[in-house]
């Protein structure tokens, strides 16, 4: 080889071959407490080393030449929340309305949820037309602000046309036959699973049998899968029975026995409790405590803490004949949970936050986190829950949900460590996205 095409070839390899550890847009973390989200206990002194956005490196005493380099000692990382049930765009003030469903209304309520450490949503099934030519694609990409927004576009519900305006572009087949056609419609927006909704909300027909299950039939049969708002015990065994993948909310009549037990987990079926939506159905007939905490104060809209703090709107629900259901059913729940994740069943964060205004956005998954470790779980067991099962649940835990070599660097630097006290998740110093800071939290704006 001549002389000169050997120099060539060395500077070749100097301005596109970066000496090692010297990596273009690369963040080095050193001396944290790492809770990675797989169900390991917390390491302290790690570092982490992101490039490009992603994670190269987790491990102690990294050495690398970085462009940025950031002391973490006393602090603690976690990945960052994803919420496998939650409603965007609708919500507004004191409203849930289909006209408050706007670009602007959406990408400020997905700014919410990530300053609260919130990475990615579920939308359960209330989207409209407006986010499926290319917002929501874009969101998922990481090229707009806020949380990553998936969808589970038009619902399925009964043809009663019940709930109201803000839901009006749900699906209502009145007969089987009525389903496949409707599943085109729905498949193709690319949702991420089929919504149905099979419940009675205390006083509605249910959807009848022969209609879910050709609606899980069809989701099938593209590749779709399919969660259920439910209520009751005998549905989510007969729902089980037909096929179903996810069941969104709780079981709350009674106690699941080990016969539905045993089908869950031999269908693999994933569980989203939503403790916090049944814990708001009564908790302001009361006084909760966290009714003075600025962390919740600052993920409500307006009006709404004036709307919950009026003598007259907590009266109206201790007066309300559904008072006691919902105070059963929100016991329930928390021993359902427990034993549905006793017997090795996957359970995913959710909380409907966002259907309605006193389901606030943010904190709502903290106090999801807190009413699971009620239930009985471990701190740490609620963390997973809400990072690598909920990205299980929306079938991105190849990059989201866990902090591990390769996955987006997507993460909440806190002032402490919940893995003795959940709440500790509230203390947040900043939240990052692909590898960059992009807040300190929704208390320090």
């Amino acid at each position: 080889m001549k002389k000169s095409v050997i120099i060539l070839t060395l500077l070749v390899n100097v301005v596109y071959f970066p000496a090692a550890g010297q990596q273009r847009g690369s963040v080095l973390l050193k001396n944290a407490t790492v809770i990675d989200g797989t169900g390991d206990a917390s390491k302290a002194n790690t570092d982490i080393l992101i490039n490009q956005g992603r994670i190269t490196a987790i491990q102690k005493g990294i050495k690398s030449r970085v462009d940025k380099e950031i002391d973490l000692k006393g602090k603690t990382i976690i990945p960052s929340l994803i919420s496998a049930h939650a409603h965007v765009g609708t919500l507004k003030g004191t409203t849930s309305s289909a006209d408050n469903y706007t670009r602007g209304n959406i990408l400020r309520q997905l700014v919410k949820y990530l300053d609260y450490g919130v990475g990615s949503v579920l939308a359960m099934g209330t989207d409209r037309p407006l986010i499926f030519n290319g917002m929501r694609d874009s969101t998922v990409a990481g090229l707009l602000p806020g949380a990553r927004l998936f969808s589970a576009g038009y619902g399925f519900n009964t043809p009663d046309n019940s709930p109201g305006s803000w839901m009006n572009l749900l699906l209502r087949p009145a007969s089987p036959e009525d389903v496949p056609a409707m599943m085109d419609k729905l498949a193709a927006v690319k949702p991420t699973v089929v919504k149905i909704w099979v419940d009675d909300h205390g006083n509605a027909k249910k959807m009848k049998p022969e209609i879910y299950k050709a609606i899980i039939r069809e989701a099938h049969k593209r590749n779709i899968r399919v969660a259920a708002h439910l209520f009751y015990a005998e549905d989510a065994r007969l729902l089980t029975d037909a096929g179903i993948d996810i069941i969104a909310h709780s079981i709350r009549d009674k106690e699941v026995d080990t016969d539905l037990l045993n089908k869950m987990k031999q269908k693999n079926v994933i569980y989203i409790p939503t403790l916090s939506l049944d814990e708001y159905q009564f908790a302001y007939a009361g006084n909760p405590d966290w009714i003075r905490d600025d962390f919740f104060k600052a993920s409500l809209e307006p009006g709404v803490l004036e709307m919950i703090t009026e003598k007259g709107y907590g009266e109206k629900i201790k007066n309300s004949p559904d008072y006691p259901r919902n105070m059963a059913a929100f016991k329930t729940a928390k021993i359902n949970l427990k034993k549905i994740y006793d017997a090795g069943i996957t359970v995913a964060l959710g909380t409907d936050s966002g259907a309605f205004p006193i389901r606030t956005q943010g904190f709502t998954e903290h106090l999801e986190m807190e009413l699971m470790v009620q239930a009985g779980l471990t701190p740490l067991q609620a963390i997973t829950i809400s990072t690598r099962n909920a990205a299980k649940a929306l079938k991105m835990d190849q990059e989201l949900g866990t902090l591990e070599k390769g996955k987006k660097a997507d993460f909440i630097v806190l002032s402490d460590n919940p893995e003795k006290d959940i709440k500790s998740t509230r203390k947040i110093e900043s939240v990052w996205k692909e590898g960059k800071e992009v807040s300190k939290g929704p208390l320090k704006h």
